[in-house]
Formats: C-alpha cells, sequence, structure tokens
C-alpha cells in the first residue's frame, strides 16, 4: 500500500505542478528535495534521539546541498538528488536508527521521490522546464 500511495501521489504531484504552473519556476522541485530531506530530522524529533537527530541533520545537509547546487548550476543535479534520496530510503535502516520513523515511511518516501524524480528527469528531457538558469 505504501509504494502504491507514493507512485499515485508523485504522479499526482507531478502533474499537478504542471497544470497550474508551478514548474515555470525553476525553484519548485529544489524546493521539493529541501522539504524531501528534512522530514527525517522531524521523525528524529518526534522519536526523541539527540544522536538520530544529529545523524539525519547531517545527511538532510548533504541533500540541501544538492538541491542548492542544481538550483544554481543545472536542474539535471536535483532530478539526481531527488531519485537519489529514493535510493537512500532503500538503506535508511542499514545505516541510522530512527525511532521516531512510521514503520511505512521509507517505503512510501521511496516511491514517491523515485516517481518525482523521473517526473523531472521527463520534463527536463522534453524541456518543459528551465535546465540551467
Amino acid at each position: 500500500m505504501e509504494y502504491a500511495v507514493g507512485v499515485i501521489l508523485g504522479i499526482g504531484i507531478g502533474i499537478f505542478s504542471t497544470i497550474v504552473g508551478l514548474d515555470r519556476d525553476r525553484a519548485l522541485y529544489p524546493a521539493m528535495l529541501v522539504v524531501i530531506a528534512s522530514y527525517y530530522g522531524l521523525f528524529a524529533v518526534v522519536g526523541g534521539s539527540n544522536n538520530a537527530l544529529i545523524i539525519e541533520t547531517a545527511v538532510g545537509i548533504i541533500f540541501v546541498a544538492i538541491a542548492t547546487v542544481g538550483f544554481r548550476i543545472n536542474l539535471w543535479i536535483v532530478a539526481a538528488g531527488i531519485v537519489g534520496h529514493g535510493v537512500f530510503d532503500i538503506f535508511h535502516h542499514l545505516f541510522i536508527d530512527n525511532a521516531g520513523l512510521p514503520p511505512w515511511w521509507p517505503m512510501f518516501c521511496m516511491s514517491i521521490d523515485i516517481v518525482i524524480g523521473i517526473y523531472l528527469v521527463i520534463m527536463l528531457a522534453r524541456k518543459k522546464i528551465a535546465v540551467t538558469a
């Protein structure tokens, strides 16, 4: 179920963003990556683990840096970062013990991240979004 909801929401968010015109601004997908990267920190706070919060913040900073560099240089970097976060979701539990993490979150997050990243790739390849500033 987590996978299906992630895929459906990812497709819906991508199509909605295009129809409404939100993706005319190059900042949309980098901002999404920043928000995506912040959720694990939120779950660490919910779980009450300072150690998890420190580790999740450090990892989150990497994705925020990817979003920043991608926004400034080339949105293909952002697309790779969003898909990369989806891959990170698969392996997250092997490296970080975050007690506040809902058991369904990694599967949901992986699904929606990869779908949104692929949607961005399609939009960039079709030149529907400006690749560089």
